[in-house]
């Protein structure tokens, strides 16, 4: 499997791209809100697709506005909705309401959306973990073969997502805190924002 990130945008949202060794590719969280950041992701997903035939998937974490900065460029793109667990779409649908809440002086751009099944495998080796708490559709996305752990906003190198925002759970937000330290000692996890940490159990 490969990985390429990047960081994006006036919240400094991490940006992932995986692809597998069957053509598969995807991209989890498009944060991209500059020009500059549009074409870095492009020239990398161009990299990926030369050979291969098949249509990549997008991916979001959560609903949040700065995960999805570029969603609607994304899906135009690529001519693909963005996959997100279907109790977040409602506050991804309303995005002028967030563009609102944070003072973001522009007007919110439609895309389109389809939710998730919970079995749903996006990349080989995959598995998606509902982790409410955050947002109350939040997912992570398990690579049990490279022990990695594509985290969202859940859970950051030393600390986890807030829970202050419409929709936020802080018991929910520890139980699903709960279950990814269920998972084996040693996993690697991309967040959302910030730096890889590591799951350890001691």
């Amino acid at each position: 499997m490969k990985l390429e990130t990047f960081t994006f945008g006036p919240f400094g949202t991490n940006t992932y791209v995986v692809s597998d060794e069957q053509g598969n590719v995807l991209l989890i969280d498009p944060a991209c809100f500059y020009p500059y950041e549009q074409q870095q992701l492009l020239n990398c997903i161009e990299k990926l697709t030369a050979n291969s035939q098949k249509p990549i998937a997008i991916l979001a974490t959560h609903g949040h506005l700065d995960h999805l900065w570029g969603a609607p460029w994304a899906c135009e793109q690529w001519n693909t909705p963005v996959l997100m667990h279907p109790l977040d779409i409602p506050m991804a649908t309303a995005m002028q309401q967030q563009y609102n809440l944070f003072g973001i002086p522009a007007t919110a751009q439609p895309f389109p959306m389809e939710p998730l099944a919970n079995s749903q495998q996006l990349i080989a080796n995959s598995q998606l973990i509902h982790t409410p708490g955050h947002t109350p559709g939040s997912i992570c996305l398990y690579n049990e073969k490279e022990s990695l752990l594509f985290s969202g906003d859940t859970l950051f190198n030393g600390g986890y997502g807030r829970t202050d925002l419409p929709g936020g759970s802080t018991a929910q937000l520890i139980a699903s805190l709960e279950k990814l330290n269920r998972l084996p000692s040693g996993t690697l996890v991309y967040p959302g924002h910030g730096d890889t940490t590591v799951i350890t159990h001691r």
